[in-house]
């Protein structure tokens, strides 16, 4: 059992590793629209970016999302006290369901802007 989670870290971390070039290819090579307002940039991720957001990201995110929820329920009486109940459901609720929920498929922005 210890060689397979030695066999799958290594793996993981590899992978990862492995991945980080042609992520910078994409930010160099991202394409511009005509007007240059950033307001009409649209995404267009690759295929192997949907594919990691499908498999990797979004259940880590959901996963995320659901374990700041309970942080938030564990701390509610403490951020009621100190009068920040709203901003400790955004930064651990809102954010991650966000990032997990509303942003499309390989994509890195939010999604809806207003």
């Amino acid at each position: 059992m210890k060689l397979f989670r030695s066999t799958a870290v290594v793996l993981a971390l590899t992978t990862g590793l492995m991945a980080l070039p042609a992520q910078a290819a994409e930010v160099v090579n991202a394409p511009q629209n005509a007007s240059g307002d950033p307001m009409y940039t649209v995404e267009a991720p690759k295929a192997f970016s949907m594919i990691g957001d499908l498999l990797i990201a979004r259940p880590l995110l959901i996963g995320a999302t659901v374990i700041g929820a309970g942080a938030f329920l564990v701390s509610l009486p403490f951020t009621a006290l100190g009068g920040n109940v709203g901003e400790a459901g955004k930064a651990l609720v809102v954010e991650p369901g966000k990032a997990a929920f509303v942003r499309c498929l390989g994509c890195t922005g939010d999604g809806y802007q207003n």
